[in-house]
């Protein structure tokens, strides 16, 4: 890529949590599949089923708490053949979960390096950030069960950007789901598909000319 190509227009970052900050998000779920006897089914169920999305999207927003979720949760895989407890339910399809050290390092290498950063996430369950100081990771914090507003829906990037104090075609998203990417393309914030935060790193480099650390 050649330095007429890179897009310098772009000077603060957005960033999602579950499965940026952290490791996978769909793996955990897959991991929490393999342990009820079905890798796909609780994905399959919150991507397909309309009860179950609307128990997330509900909690995600705001609008149930965790102990409501769990339930209905529970419900829906007990109606596809598999016993659970409902007790704790949302904790145990995040126990795989880990710290991404990559990722955090990144961050503290563009705050440091004057990028100011949004952390923008939807909210799961009741200890998703247990282990973390937002404060550190970012310079502002946009939780969609605070603000009951998730993605991919435009006003959360909106309200990410007013508060960082930017445009959104200042800004570039990083997430780990093609849909919440798209969402900010609604408003015209940049998308970076993150895999790793090293590959991350490279594409805030290379197609956008923040100077960052690359391994």
């Amino acid at each position: 890529m050649t330095s007429s190509t890179v897009d310098t227009g772009r000077t603060a970052v957005l960033v999602d949590f579950g499965g940026v900050v952290t490791t996978s998000v769909l793996d955990a779920f897959r991991s929490f599949g393999s342990d009820i006897g079905d890798p796909d089914l609780p994905l399959t169920l919150l991507a397909r089923d309309e009860v179950s999305r609307r128990l997330l999207s509900d909690h995600e927003s705001g609008r149930i708490d965790v102990a409501t979720f769990d339930d209905g949760f529970a419900d829906r895989l007990r109606a596809h053949g598999v016993e659970v407890e409902s007790a704790g339910l949302s904790a145990r399809m995040q126990s795989g979960l880990r710290r991404d050290d990559a990722t955090v390092e990144l961050l503290g290498a563009l705050r440091a390096g004057g990028v100011p950063v949004a952390l923008v996430s939807n909210a799961f369950g009741r200890d998703t950030y247990a282990g973390f100081d937002l404060a550190e990771l970012a310079d502002e914090v946009v939780i969609s069960s605070e603000i009951g507003i998730r993605k991919p829906s435009r006003q959360i990037y909106r309200i990410a950007c007013e508060r960082l104090g930017i445009a959104p075609e200042q800004a570039v998203m990083v997430d780990d789901l093609q849909q919440n990417l798209d969402g900010a393309a609604r408003l015209g914030i940049a998308g970076v598909l993150h895999t790793s935060g090293a590959d991350t790193a490279v594409e805030l480099r290379d197609r956008f000319g923040f100077s960052v650390p690359v391994c």
